[in-house]
This record gives structure tokens, C-alpha cells and sequence, in this order.
């Protein structure tokens, strides 16, 4: 079965950060990709995990979790979220192996439906390591969207400069015009 086409407006970014993408505004509305395991399986798809992982509704439900535990920390504080973060990562653990390549780490799960969830959870810690000044919110108000800023002086403030970046300028202007 082939995943529908991903309806949302930013993809691409780091695990952690695209499963909170999976909640957007269009048209004044919240849309919501994880109402059902058809909005999982494209998520999946869209984030490679499709081969490994089912869109079931145990996954559904404990990658809603991972969502909601990883809002309460990106959105809120690592105070308020990190035992929320925490709970969903109780429910995996990395395992040092050694391939033929050399030394690596694998991930495992008690239930494999814990998967994606976890993985998502895992990437925020990630992200928290490497630059958790960079971790943001669009600074749009209207807007929902979470990106991690990769430009070089770390300034980005729009998900998208071609959407909100441009309605926020396009406001500001109406107003100087105007007044």
C-alpha cells in the first residue's frame, strides 16, 4: 500500500521536530495529519520509517504521546516536559553492537509499536545536544510549525521566509502604509 501524498506546508526537518509538524494551520483552520493510521502512514513514509514500523492504531497512539510529551518540552519548558520525554523513552533503549563496520548502537524496543514514538523522543535529545538555542517555534503568530535553524549566523525566524516570512513582512507594510 503507497502512503497518500504528505499534505503539510514544512517536511524535512529533523525527526523530533516534523512529528510536532504534523499539527498546522490552513486557512485559519488546525490540521491535524495523525486523526487516523492513514495520517501515520504518511508519516512514516515521509520520515523512512515505513519499512520498519506499522500504521496501527497502538503506533498511532503512542506516537501521539511522543507529540504531545515532545510540545510540553519545546513548546513549554524541559521542566515541565522532560517527564513526559522521559516516559516515552522508558520505552526503548540503545544497544551498543559491533558490525563488520566497527562499533555502532542499535535502537530496541520492549513493544515494536513504540518505535516511531521513541525514535522521535530520542532525535529531541539529539537536538537538545547539538544546538537547543536552534530548536524554534515560527515566529509567525498564526503559525504552528517547529524548525531547527541550520543557517550559519543561527537567525531564521519564519518555518517559511515564503509563506509567513512574507505574510509578517506584507503585514508590516500594510500597517506603515495605512498609519
Amino acid at each position: 500500500m503507497t502512503a497518500a501524498p504528505d499534505p503539510r506546508p514544512l517536511i524535512g526537518e529533523p525527526l523530533a521536530l516534523d512529528l510536532l509538524n504534523t499539527r498546522w494551520m490552513h486557512e485559519g483552520a488546525v490540521r491535524d495529519l495523525l486523526t487516523g493510521t492513514e495520517g501515520l502512514a504518511v508519516w512514516l513514509t515521509a520520515n523512512g520509517l515505513d519499512e520498519r514500523f506499522t500504521a496501527d492504531a497502538a503506533t498511532l497512539r503512542h506516537t501521539l504521546r511522543a507529540r504531545d510529551a515532545l510540545k510540553a518540552a519545546v513548546d513549554g519548558s524541559l521542566e515541565q516536559g522532560a517527564p513526559l520525554v522521559d516516559a516515552v523513552l522508558g520505552h526503548g533503549r540503545i544497544r551498543a553492537v559491533l558490525t563488520a563496520e566497527g562499533p555502532d548502537e542499535r535502537p530496541e524496543f520492549r513493544d515494536l509499536a513504540w518505535g516511531p514514538a521513541w525514535l522521535a523522543a530520542r532525535d529531541y535529545l539529539r537536538l537538545l545536544a547539538a544546538a537547543p538555542d536552534r530548536i524554534r517555534g515560527c515566529a509567525h503568530e498564526a503559525c504552528l510549525l517547529h524548525f531547527f535553524d541550520t543557517s550559519r549566523n543561527g537567525t531564521r525566524r519564519w518555518c517559511s521566509m515564503a509563506a509567513c516570512g512574507n505574510r509578517a513582512k506584507a503585514s508590516r507594510h500594510y500597517a506603515r502604509s495605512r498609519g
